[in-house]
């Protein structure tokens, strides 16, 4: 560690060249190709990833915040509003998916981009093209791109801000590095704060003897997390009640061995709580077992060069960022270890570029282009099926909520008006209504409540089929919405 600090500080990388002209070249042979993958990743979540795909679940929550045409969901303890905020340049005046998902991913192309340039002083061009590629290729990546969801945003800041602590650490005039550890750790906090923590505790263990190289990502957090614990106050009872009110949405954070979980996840299922079943094909899956090792091969590769510490800082990150999500809560779903993904695709890359380029031969030289060249194809056509279904399964549950909704308005459930029971959140998205709950993780009133706004507004109840409607709901007439039973209140027919 010691040596690759060394090494990095002197600003005397592989090449033998100073640190100022490794950057020049970077300007002027990898930037092009670093924007070549950025646009690349926007394009395809445009083609691959259909921008009509309906608002999830989860994203219905975020866009309702600053929606100008729907009420506010309820906005549970473990929710950040930075993705709100981030989409209400568009959702704030226009209703339209397919605007929103293209200025979404035309966004994170750009933020990509930004990213990966704050470590051209650290990595030839090649490995960061390469590092990029793998990260944008990832199903996960493109489903989640452009998606009203944090996990992506979070893994963004996650690179910028270490790749900035590095120059910071290595100049200390830097200023725009200065700015860039600040504004990486508050994009992280603003999006998801407990997240952001995780990723920087290798950072703060590297300057415990810097304050000022303390302070700063410190500073970072507080920024970006404000918000959060400012609302903790106002709306939840104190920053101790909304901790304590998100680990219980979470099952209780403590022992939780996720790791089969998110392995079982990796075959498309966007949430898998409960997550039961068999794990997929082992093609879909041995890229996660490669991961590890390949970022190791990196590792090892950057230590024997005495440049160790912009692959190992990386990795630690990474591992940090994982750990929650492997070992403390009790389900799991793909998209939570992004921000591990973005920051091992560095050392990955790294080492993926020494396989080809260690061979002493030129024969070698090309056996081993040809293996990685073959490897990283299959992986992208397995990526390319597992994003194809799960886009497909995607569109079909928000096509439900979507025809619910209409069915709902043809039964007279207009605007103004209020949805409770199954799928009451995305449905009454979908239908211009709000939601409320009176149990579970969503619950945001009382039986009472509903009743008294029942006789004020077109109020139904959702229930599966074949599922029975609460006690209150039981009298009311049912009625058929798509493929759920609505229930609904005797002024529901007001608007028909």
């Amino acid at each position: 560690m010691a040596e690759g600090s060394n090494a990095t500080t002197t600003g005397v990388p592989r090449t033998g060249l100073p640190a100022r002209a490794v950057g020049t070249r970077c300007v002027l042979r990898g930037e092009p190709r670093l924007g070549a993958v950025a646009a690349a990743f926007t394009l395809a979540q445009l083609v691959l990833v259909r921008p009509d795909l309906g608002l999830g679940w989860d994203e219905t929550v975020y866009v309702s915040q600053v929606s100008g045409h729907v009420p506010a969901a309820y906005f549970s303890a473990p929710r950040s509003r930075g993705i709100s905020l981030l989409a209400a340049p568009v959702a704030s005046w226009s209703d339209s998916t397919v605007l929103l998902r293209i200025y979404l991913a035309v966004l994170s192309g750009l933020a990509l981009y930004l990213a990966l340039r704050v470590w051209r002083d650290h990595f030839e061009p090649a490995v960061l093209a390469l590092a990029g590629a793998l990260f944008a290729s990832l199903w996960v990546t493109l489903f989640y791109g452009s998606q009203a969801m944090p996990n992506y945003w979070v893994a963004i800041g996650a690179l910028a801000c270490v790749g900035c602590f590095l120059r910071a650490r290595a100049n200390a005039r830097d200023r725009a590095a200065w700015w860039g550890v600040f504004a990486g750790a508050a994009l992280m906090a603003w999006m998801r704060p407990m997240d952001a923590v995780y990723v920087v505790l290798p950072l703060l263990a590297l300057s415990l003897r810097r304050p000022r190289l303390l302070a700063v990502p410190v500073a970072g957090l507080v920024a970006g997390a404000g918000e959060w614990v400012i609302e903790a106050y106002t709306s939840y009872g104190g920053l101790a009640r909304r901790l304590s009110a998100a680990s219980a949405i979470q099952g209780g954070l403590g022992w939780h061995l996720a790791v089969l979980d998110q392995l079982r996840s990796l075959g498309g299922r966007t949430l898998c709580r409960p997550c039961t079943g068999s794990a997929p094909n082992p093609a879909v899956t041995l890229w996660w077992f490669a991961l590890p090792l390949l970022a190791v091969l990196g590792a090892v590769v950057a230590v024997r060069a005495r440049r160790a510490l912009p692959v190992l800082l990386p990795g630690a990150c990474a591992v940090t960022a994982a750990v929650p999500y492997l070992f403390l809560i009790g389900y799991a779903a793909p998209r939570f270890l992004l921000p591990a993904y973005a920051l091992l695709a560095l050392p990955v890359a790294h080492g993926l570029v020494h396989l080809v380029t260690a061979p002493a031969h030129r024969t070698g030289r090309t056996v081993a282009a040809g293996l990685v060249a073959a490897g990283l194809a299959g992986h992208v056509a397995v990526q390319y099926v597992v994003l194809e279904h799960t886009v497909h399964s995607s569109a079909v549950s928000r096509a439900d909520w979507a025809r619910t909704a209409a069915d709902l308005h043809r039964l007279g459930v207009r605007s103004p008006c209020l949805l409770s029971g199954y799928d009451a959140v995305p449905v009454a998205f979908a239908a211009g209504c709000g939601s409320a709950q009176t149990a579970g993780h969503d619950a945001s009133t009382t039986v009472a409540g509903l009743t008294r706004a029942a006789r004020r507004t077109s109020f139904a109840v959702l229930a599966p089929a074949g599922g029975r409607p609460p006690a209150y709901a039981r009298a009311w007439p049912e009625e058929r919405a798509g493929v759920l039973r609505a229930y609904l209140a005797p002024g529901a027919r007001q608007g028909r």
